[in-house]
C-alpha cells in the first residue's frame, strides 16, 4: 500500500481578490464598523462626498483715506453777487478862456491869440480856428487852390486849420479858437457847444458866445491868453 505524505494543516484566512468568502457571516464581520454598528451587506456601497478645502480668509475691509474735500465741516461758499461798478473814466476838463470883442474886432483878437499860442510853444497842427460869421481870410485863401487841397491840409495836420463853425467833419484838436464875428445869438450858442466838443485841452472864445461866466464880465479887449 503506498504511503502518502502528511497533508499540511490548512488555516482559515481571508480570501484573496476575486475569491468568495466561505461564509456570509465572515463577509459581514469584515465590513462591520469598529464601533459596533449594524453590519453592512456586501452589496451595499457607501459614497462619501469630499470635504471642501478651506481657502484663505478675506482680509478685513480697509478704511477709505479721508478726502481733502471732506476734512472738517463743509465750507459755505457765498453766492456771487453783482460785479462792482467801475467808475467811469473822468472826462478831461477843457479850459475855457474868453476874449471880449465885438463882431468887428473878433478876427483881429483871434489872430493875436493864435500868435501867442504859437509863441508859447504850441504846435501849429494842434490849433483849429472856427468862425461863426464870414470865413476867415486864411480859409478863403486855402479854398482858392481847390477844396481837395484845402481838406488835404486838414488830413495832414501840420498847420493851423481855419474852417466854418458848422464844420461837419470829425475834427478834434488840443486848442480851438472860436471867432464870433457875426451871426445870430442862437448860432453863436450852437457854435460854442460844437467848439467845446472839438477841443481836448483849451477853448478860446473871441466874442460873445456860450454861457456867461463871472470872469468874462470883466475881461478887457486884447486880454492875454494863457497857453
Amino acid at each position: 500500500m503506498p504511503v502518502f505524505p502528511e497533508e499540511p494543516e490548512i488555516h482559515e484566512s481571508l480570501p484573496g481578490p476575486g475569491v468568495p468568502f466561505p461564509r456570509e457571516s465572515d463577509a459581514q464581520a469584515l465590513y462591520a464598523p469598529a464601533t459596533g454598528g449594524a453590519p453592512a451587506t456586501a452589496s451595499t456601497t457607501t459614497t462619501t462626498a469630499p470635504l471642501p478645502v478651506p481657502g484663505p480668509r478675506p482680509a478685513p475691509p480697509r478704511a477709505a483715506p479721508p478726502r481733502a474735500d471732506r476734512q472738517g465741516p463743509p465750507r459755505l461758499i457765498p453766492k456771487p453777487g453783482p460785479a462792482p461798478r467801475r467808475p467811469a473814466p473822468a472826462t478831461p476838463q477843457v479850459e475855457v478862456q474868453r476874449i471880449a470883442a465885438t463882431p468887428a474886432q473878433a478876427l483881429e483878437r483871434a489872430d493875436d491869440a493864435v500868435d501867442r499860442l504859437l509863441d508859447s510853444g504850441r504846435n501849429p497842427g494842434d490849433v483849429l480856428v472856427l468862425t461863426v460869421g464870414e470865413a476867415h481870410p486864411w480859409q478863403q485863401h486855402e479854398l482858392s487852390f481847390g477844396e481837395e487841397r484845402y481838406w488835404a491840409q486838414l488830413t495832414e495836420g501840420g498847420d493851423v486849420f481855419y474852417a466854418d463853425a458848422a464844420l461837419t467833419r470829425p475834427v478834434r484838436r488840443e486848442v480851438v479858437v472860436l471867432v464870433v464875428n457875426g451871426g445870430s445869438a442862437a448860432r453863436a450858442a450852437e457854435a460854442y457847444g460844437a467848439a467845446l466838443g472839438r477841443a481836448t485841452a483849451l477853448l478860446v472864445v473871441c466874442g460873445e458866445a456860450g454861457p456867461a461866466v463871472a470872469a468874462a464880465a470883466g475881461a478887457a479887449p486884447g486880454r492875454p491868453v494863457k497857453a
